[in-house]
């Protein structure tokens, strides 16, 4: 590895900050993960690598939301959320046609919340 970092190119970098970060996931205490995260940031952002700073930036401006999993020890998912967000963007596809944004709410009413169909002259299939 040594003779990797010798050569300094970017490619090289850039994986090793990444797999660098992967070491975050690792910790179990909110204080460790935050020291980690403020040094990876800073190491990041001193390197000539804009993709990296890019990801940094977004790294802190969402940090408090990020670091809310060490706070939930874990057990919380945003698997259930994802996957309501998965439907509704495949039900609002579904309803390109629709002129009304009346029409779209009920549409994701119905799909997303398993609710009968109200009275109206319009049916979805």
């Amino acid at each position: 590895m040594g003779e990797l970092l010798k050569l300094n190119l970017a490619s090289i970098k850039g994986y090793l900050l990444r797999e660098d970060f992967q070491r975050f996931w690792c910790y179990q205490r909110y204080d460790f993960a935050d020291k980690f995260l403020e040094n990876w940031v800073t190491r990041t952002l001193q390197t000539d690598l804009e993709p990296m700073k890019k990801v940094a930036k977004m790294l802190c401006k969402h940090k408090p939301l990020i670091l809310n999993w060490f706070k939930a020890k874990g057990e919380l998912s945003s698997g259930a959320i994802e996957g309501m967000n998965l439907k509704a963007k495949l039900t609002m596809r579904k309803a390109y046609g629709f002129r009304t944004l009346k029409c779209l709410q009920i549409a994701l009413y119905h799909e997303l919340g398993k609710l009968p169909e109200p009275d109206y002259l319009h049916r979805f299939c």
